[in-house]
């Protein structure tokens, strides 16, 4: 099973399964456009919005692991 982490580029989560890019919205997170969602951590992308990491990667781990 594919684990998300905190330290993953949210452009190389999204290059796994485009689909994902719903819960990255529904998070807050509505810059996937952007250019610095190709070089941006998760946890970065997360402290910048003031969003919590834990919760967003336990949805992306809960979504890949249902594949």
């Amino acid at each position: 099973m594919f684990m998300v982490d905190k330290d993953m580029i949210i452009v190389d989560v999204l290059r796994l399964d485009i689909n994902s890019a719903g819960i990255f919205m529904e998070e807050g997170l509505h810059c996937l456009g952007c250019v610095m969602s190709s070089g941006e951590t998760i946890e970065q992308a997360c402290q910048v919005h003031g969003l919590n990491p834990d919760h967003l990667i336990a949805r992306l781990n809960e979504y890949f692991g249902e594949e």
